[in-house]
């Protein structure tokens, strides 16, 4: 047995695996204590057999102790179930590898480094390998890298990004959490005239200032621990977790105001800003940060619409209102091409035989989502989009030929059809261009079409505007001022206009109703309109007729025509045929 210990006798070549052997287990304990790496061997219990020195220094202790000490124990693996899990697994021989990052635990429970933890199985062997890297300082480094990156370099708030980390967190949590409110809250705002200072005095100037304002800010949301953050340019936002209600929102918008109110010393100057705030407040359940961003976003330009300087609650119904409204907006140009508007139309009647001598043609939309509208809904949003421009003339088309039809059908008593035209389509189409092809199209003469414009497009025009009138008046197309009296009422300019008929407002006409006390100036302004219109040959016409005793005063008093619920309310076209036909008086 010596021999075959010192290498010498014995079976041959059995001595020389037993020295080999003994070398490289020799050679591996050398290493492993030489190693720079910490290191320990630990059993299928999870138990640590040995651990090297570079091991004791990190945890602070002499390796030597860590002796059947649980390896999960000071590396932190038993800190949730599935990492847990996995080193059972490793420990058991049923998974290959291991690699996590922890926080280890030095001697007295101490808080140690940030290490990169490795676990494997050793080759041949019921045991594993742990390997322990302190990586402290690169995860400082890529701490502060992350704060440079998620931090404004003007104000040193969060930014955007760090805001929207925060905010999706913050309503994962509110959502799930037990024994919180599970709301969250949110101040968006913006100061007003930022641009100016920062156009005036610079944006070095613009910079100190938004400094300022964030210390401010800061200082409204520190008593309540909730996040302001920059989101770009003069856009700032306060995150409540965990909000108690609409009120706490309220008293933080209150206190950013009175905190931006107090005048900022900057640059040499004292400067005055305001804020517009958008406040939003609502259950985390159920809510997405993109959809919570755009009611805050809503909100702030509901503020600045309102005036500016305030804060402005979240109302659902004010949003839904702006959401049909931007609905109808998109959707009215293929609409127009879809032909889901209709016309009605409500008769012109005579005030002193009763006898029908025209109509006006009113456009309906038939929505497939909201219904039957009213002019009222869409007719200023198809003007803002552009779309005014082919609804008016489908309307204007679809007015003569049924305006045609009806002369066809009563030569001996044709009727004049008035139809609405818009500021913007003088400006943005050749109106006359299209009246000359839609009257030669249809067929109907010109006489019978009369077009109504509203006073404040039509006083005061010059140019292009002017010209395309008196085009349409050489034509013989009739020309309407439409709710008279209520704009700027340029009486000398009449005289220079192809107007041929004078469409009182029906704020004139109210004041003839039976049960309410005659006013004496009402018929006095009304009688003098129409005797003036009449030295000019100019017709009139009274709208908002709902009585027999407003009709019988209106006559009275020279009004040529009228037009109200006293009469007819809007109709579809055969109603009208159905008039015309039995000759009965509407």
């Amino acid at each position: 047995m010596s021999g075959t210990l010192d290498g010498q006798g014995g079976a041959p070549g059995s001595t020389p695996t037993v020295v080999t052997q003994r070398n490289e287990s020799s050679d591996f304990r050398a290493a492993f204590n030489a190693a720079q790496l910490a290191m320990a061997v630990v059993g299928r219990d999870g138990l640590v057999r040995t651990a090297n020195h570079a091991l004791g220094e990190l945890l602070g202790t002499d390796p030597a102790r860590l002796a059947d000490a649980p390896a999960a124990d000071f590396t932190g693996l038993r800190e949730d179930a599935r990492t847990w899990s996995a080193y059972r697994e490793v420990l058991l021989g049923r998974r290959e590898r291991l690699h996590c990052t922890r926080r280890l635990k030095q001697r007295g429970g101490r808080q140690g480094v940030w290490a990169e933890v490795i676990v494997t199985p050793l080759p041949d062997s019921c045991e594993t390998l742990l390997s322990v890297a302190d990586i402290s300082d690169r995860r400082d480094l890529r701490a502060r890298l992350r704060h440079l990156r998620m931090h404004d370099p003007v104000t040193h708030l969060p930014n955007r990004s760090l805001f929207f980390e925060r905010l999706t967190t913050a309503l994962s949590h509110a959502a799930l959490a037990r024994g919180g409110s599970g709301r969250i809250g949110l101040c968006y705002l913006d100061l007003d005239g930022f641009k100016a200072i920062n156009d005036t005095l610079g944006h070095r100037a613009g910079d100190r200032l938004l400094g300022a304002v964030a210390k401010r800010l800061s200082e409204c949301a520190a008593s309540g621990g909730h996040l302001v953050a920059r989101l770009g340019g003069d856009e700032f936002a306060l995150l409540v977790e965990g909000s108690t209600g609409t009120q706490q929102l309220v008293d933080l918008a209150a206190c950013v105001q009175a905190a931006l109110q107090r005048p900022f010393d900057v640059a040499g100057h004292r400067l005055a800003v305001s804020a517009s705030i958008g406040v939003v407040e609502r259950p985390a359940a159920g809510t997405h940060a993109t959809e919570l961003m755009q009611a805050a976003d809503t909100t702030l330009y509901w503020a600045k619409a309102d005036g500016k300087a305030r804060w402005t609650l979240f109302d659902p119904e004010r949003n839904a209102h702006r959401m049909t409204r931007q609905a109808l907006s998109s959707t009215l140009r293929p609409a127009v091409e879809r032909e889901e508007f209709l016309l009605q139309y409500q008769p012109l009647v005579g005030l002193g035989d009763g006898v029908v001598r025209g109509v006006e043609a009113l456009v309906r939309w038939h929505h497939p989502q909201f219904g039957l509208l009213q002019p009222n809904r869409f007719i200023g949003l198809a003007e803002e989009t552009g779309a005014i421009v082919p609804l008016g003339r489908w309307v204007l088309a679809t007015a003569c030929r049924q305006a045609r039809r009806w002369q066809l059908e009563h030569p001996d008593e044709p009727i004049v059809v008035s139809v609405n035209v818009a500021v913007r389509q003088v400006w943005d189409s050749d109106l006359v261009a299209d009246v000359a092809e839609i009257l030669t199209e249809t067929g109907l003469p010109p006489r019978l079409l009369q077009l109504e414009l509203t006073e404040s497009a039509v006083m005061g025009s010059a140019g292009r505007p002017l010209q395309q009138l008196q085009q349409l008046s050489d034509m013989g197309v009739a020309i309407a001022i439409d709710d008279f009296g209520t704009g700027y009422s340029n009486l000398a300019y009449l005289s220079r206009l192809p107007v041929s008929t004078l469409k009182l407002d029906g704020s004139f006409v109210r004041g003839f109703r039976a049960e309410e006390p005659p006013n004496p100036a009402d018929e006095t302004i009304v009688e003098a309109l129409v005797q003036l219109a009449h030295r000019l040959g100019i017709k009139v016409t009274a709208e908002c007729v709902e009585s027999a005793e407003q009709a019988e005063r209106l006559g009275r008093i020279g009004c040529d025509t009228g037009q109200g619920w006293f009469y007819s309310r809007p109709v579809p076209a055969d109603s009208i045929s159905a008039l015309l036909s039995t000759g009965v008086r509407p």
